[in-house]
């Protein structure tokens, strides 16, 4: 059996290394696939460098809302055919996150920060995420570190730069990626507790459910395995991994895809 990771993050969006810094990590780890699912984009399909030592397969991952049950939505993509139709939909995402970074980034300096537009990283180059924020104010000696108080007085509880964008809807994030010849897994479902909407993605087309994941307890595991023997649905795992973008970075090894995941995917 395959031990495969299907669900992780790289520089080209939200995540802190490198696609050949995952495909090594996750050779120490003995893993034999990985798949790299970014934020809204598929930039990094090709930026996939030669002889890894693990198979990397391209993803991505959709930030979707369902504004009428108030629910947020993440959209795993696998195997996209037409990259364009995929990323002509998710395109204005990526601009209005970055729009919201640079608003962000204005209110910083309003409130006695700065921030270098210059030396911030940016995610392919172009885009800043609010992680990429938070790394250069602890760089700087602004901010002590990445997800501590600082980042809950500023970025959430009511802080000065607390606001978000409008995401994508998550049915049609899944008709996208089905017309583009993929295969769309809800991912996490037990962090953002939509299992009620798993019918209608269904209707939509969605394929799989994400078993394995660092936030789903055994509860969820129940009710996704439910829904996944009612709707026919294959079952993956990933331990979403942003490396030092994340509060606790988890173990590689253990948030493995089931097998029928493995055998739909890779």
């Amino acid at each position: 059996m395959r031990k495969a990771d299907l669900h992780m993050h790289s520089r080209v969006s939200d995540g802190s290394y490198t696609i050949r810094e995952l495909a090594e990590l996750a050779a120490k780890k003995g893993l034999d696939v990985i798949a790299v699912t970014d934020h809204d984009t598929l930039s990094h399909v090709s930026q996939i460098p030669e002889g890894l030592p693990v198979k990397v397969i391209p993803g991505i991952e959709i930030s979707a809302y369902d504004y009428a049950a108030d629910k947020r939505v993440h959209v795993l993509g696998y195997g996209i055919q037409d990259m364009e139709l995929v990323e002509d939909f998710v395109h204005p995402l990526l601009e209005a996150r970055h729009e919201n970074s640079m608003k962000q980034i204005g209110i910083l300096e309003e409130n006695g920060y700065h921030v270098d537009l210059d030396k911030i990283h940016r995610a392919d180059g172009k885009y800043i995420y609010k992680q990429h924020i938070m790394e250069y104010l602890v760089q700087t000696g602004q901010a002590p570190d990445m997800f501590g108080e600082f980042y809950q007085k500023i970025f959430k509880n009511n802080g000065i730069c607390h606001f978000d964008i409008k995401y994508l809807d998550p049915y049609e994030a899944v008709r996208v990626i089905t017309a583009a010849g993929g295969k769309a897994v809800l991912a996490h479902s037990g962090q953002q507790q939509n299992f009620d909407l798993i019918p209608k993605l269904v209707e939509a087309g969605l394929k799989g459910l994400e078993l394995n994941h660092p936030a789903n307890d055994e509860q969820a595991h129940e009710k996704i395995r439910r829904y996944a023997d009612v709707y026919g649905l294959f079952l993956t795992g990933g331990s979403d991994f942003h490396g030092t973008y994340e509060k606790a970075a988890p173990d590689l090894g253990i948030y493995l895809a089931e097998e029928s995941g493995v055998e739909a995917l890779c």
